[in-house]
């Protein structure tokens, strides 16, 4: 089975800046590497890693899926191959946020929300540290002091998609466990 990576960051972009590259070529990149892209399925970021995916010689139907806020199929943007109307709005971040890795590229609140819940859902997660917004101020950062993994856990930093692949390919089957629900402490015994 081929494995969901989430590329996550801001909803609008300049069509030619540094985001739409390293969001296109993250798209390109996993698709190149066997991967399937998963995003909120709307515009910039999101829509520029579609875009790559399907720029990819490997690229084949399916590889790109939308998890939209509304429950209105046309909503997602023309590079989507399977849509999912989740009609969760904003709380839809919980499922983009559950892939096998999330990659953000930038991004604002909603861009954040996914990572913390990324990081609560003991997801791998990599930012682009070279773009303004929060891949960059939380690349090369642990998000809170609970320890997830024994082994080297962060948000781990990158500049480039082949960067990127190079992490996941080597890290994405360590990070094997799920979030099994909120647990309370019993503090009486």
């Amino acid at each position: 089975m081929r494995k969901l990576v989430s590329v996550i960051g801001d909803a609008v972009i300049e069509k030619d800046g540094d985001k739409f590259r390293a969001a296109f070529n993250m798209g390109k990149a996993l698709v190149d590497s066997g991967y399937r892209v998963q995003s909120g399925g709307m515009g910039g970021v999101m829509e520029a890693a579609f875009m790559g995916a399907r720029s990819s010689k490997k690229y084949r139907e399916g590889d790109t899926v939308a998890l939209v806020p509304s429950f209105d199929v046309n909503e997602a943007n023309q590079y989507a191959d399977i849509v999912i109307p989740t009609g969760l709005d904003m709380m839809r971040n919980a499922l983009v946020a559950n892939a096998s890795a999330v990659v953000a590229v930038g991004g604002g609140a909603g861009t954040l929300s996914e990572m913390a819940l990324a990081w609560s859902l003991k997801r791998l997660i990599l930012a682009f540290r070279n773009v303004d917004g929060w891949s960059g101020k939380l690349a090369d950062t642990r998000l809170d002091h609970r320890i997830r993994y024994p082994f080297e856990d962060k948000v781990f930093g990158v500049e480039t998609a082949e960067q990127a692949i190079k992490i996941i390919n080597e890290k994405i089957d360590l990070y094997k466990d799920y979030h099994k629900g909120i647990k309370m402490l019993d503090l009486n015994g």
